[in-house]
């Protein structure tokens, strides 16, 4: 096994690089650091370049069950020295384990829903790595079938990967722009319902049974217009205060969940007339 100890070693400071978007892009690779979302990456069958892990770190139950899981697999190992691995790994926890992992691909032709029901989130314009991550992470929560994103900070960006404890690589994703969104929902028959400040409806006299795609835009700059066309649902969250909005994941959250309660609640039982 190689063994790095200064943080200055030409391969480490190219696996650092993948922090950058360009670099992500250029080589189609990403970084997964902590145990548990190195853990779920794997057992998702996601294809492992290189292993980097610091010994003295791995003490957590999670790098406990990140060891168990990655005994099992033949990947190139990386031993780094702590100082070392200071330099690659990220973040306020230092789990002892770094992935170089391949991006699985994210193109919407081939997303499929899974169910004859499914519910979707799409989000558009969230640029906040954490607030992606956030928002995935209630999609795997509230058992949504797929997240497409449509603009935005890259799904595989690593603080995504950590915000979303690993979930992004359990739930099918796809990234294209709004037009193409638009025209696969259509064929697909899923009823896309936008969440806007100016809504009339409120979300929870709204039907989110059945085929749905909750569509969410950025705090900032809300949905773009085609998200406003004739036939889209549009439903909003009662504010009570002074803001207008709520964060993008937790709005996300909020109606996921209730997408979630109304298709969980048992059904009427229609009771006979004496």
């Amino acid at each position: 096994m190689t063994l790095i100890d200064s943080p200055h070693n030409p391969r480490l400071r190219a696996v650092a690089a993948l922090r950058e978007r360009r670099d992500r892009d250029a080589t189609g690779l990403t970084l997964v650091d902590g145990a548990r979302e190195c853990r779920r990456a794997i057992e998702a069958g996601v294809i492992v370049e290189t292993a980097f892990i610091c010994r003295p770190l791995l003490r957590s139950d999670d790098a406990a069950a990140f060891e168990t899981t990655f005994r099992t697999r033949r990947i190139e190992t990386v031993e780094l020295t702590e100082r070392a691995f200071a330099h690659l790994a990220f973040g306020d926890r230092a789990d002892g384990v770094v992935l170089v992992v391949r991006q699985p691909p994210t193109d919407l032709a081939h997303l499929t829903p899974a169910s004859p029901t499914p519910l979707l989130l799409i989000t558009e314009d969230v640029e906040k790595p954490g607030n992606l991550g956030a928002i995935l992470r209630t999609a795997d929560a509230a058992g949504c079938n797929a997240v497409i994103a449509i603009g935005g900070t890259d799904l595989f960006n690593p603080n995504v990967i950590r915000a979303s404890i690993g979930t992004v690589f359990s739930i099918p994703l796809a990234t294209a722009p709004a037009p193409d969104v638009l025209a696969w929902l259509n064929q697909h028959g899923i009823r896309p319902v936008a969440a806007r400040v100016d809504a009339h409806e409120v979300y929870t006299s709204a039907d989110l049974t059945g085929p749905v795609a909750l569509i969410l835009g950025s705090e900032s700059d809300g949905l773009s217009p085609i998200w406003n066309e004739p036939g889209i649902e549009a439903i909003r969250l009662p504010m009570h205060g002074s803001a207008d909005s709520l964060n993008v994941s937790a709005t996300a959250a909020i109606l996921a969940f209730e997408a979630r309660r109304q298709r969980d609640r048992p059904a009427a039982i229609e009771v006979a007339p004496a």
